[in-house]
């Protein structure tokens, strides 16, 4: 039986080789979507200083000029990355905190069950996210907790569950409340009849 001391040292031993893959050179979109694997793991999306350059992060170990902006985890990265986080905003977090930073340049929502870009939008923040993010990621069987553990290490600037409340970043958090905001349910119809 492992002790919990075993399993915590466990899970940084974990983090740290994954942590070892995901410092490797980050690959365009294009390459990723070309060698993501159906197997579960961690991923990370990396870009130049120039991209929020408000925003910290720590830098790629073998390409100093890109740095962490968000790390997550998948059950199939292939199916994470490509169905989820370079097509809809309605089931990925990185894409709204995206649309939520790039409101400037006039991202529209609507409301289905939730807040969602436009199909327009969908399609205009993935060609954003191809020309201006790279990516790595690192085969795991139990990614929830080295996600976890990195998160906690590591402080990514667009995430904010399982960071620790001094690192999040104000101005992630007012994008994704903005974003949010900018769309709601339609109101409920008014009824015509008399009260009684």
């Amino acid at each position: 039986m492992t002790t919990p001391g075993e399993q915590t040292a466990d899970v940084r031993a974990w983090a740290d080789d994954a942590w070892r893959v995901l410092s490797d050179v980050p690959v365009s979109l294009d390459t990723a979507g070309k060698r993501l694997s159906r197997g579960s793991g961690v991923y990370a999306w990396w870009a130049p200083p120039t991209v929020f350059p408000d925003l910290p992060g720590t830098p790629n170990e073998h390409s100093p000029s890109l740095r962490l902006l968000y790390l997550g985890r998948a059950t199939s990265l292939r199916g994470r990355i490509l169905r989820n986080h370079l097509r809809r905003s309605g089931s990925s977090t990185l894409r709204r905190t995206l649309a939520g930073l790039l409101v400037s340049e006039g991202y529209r929502t609507t409301w289905t069950d939730r807040v969602v870009l436009t199909p327009e939008d969908e399609a205009r923040l993935t060609r954003w996210m191809s020309a201006h993010l790279s990516l790595t990621w690192a085969e795991d069987p139990d990614p929830d907790l080295v996600e976890a553990e990195l998160v906690r290490r590591l402080h990514p600037p667009l995430n904010v569950s399982g960071v620790d409340p001094a690192h999040v970043q104000a101005a992630v958090v007012a994008a994704k409340e903005a974003y949010n905001a900018s769309a709601a349910p339609p109101s409920a119809p008014v009824s015509n009849r008399p009260e009684a």
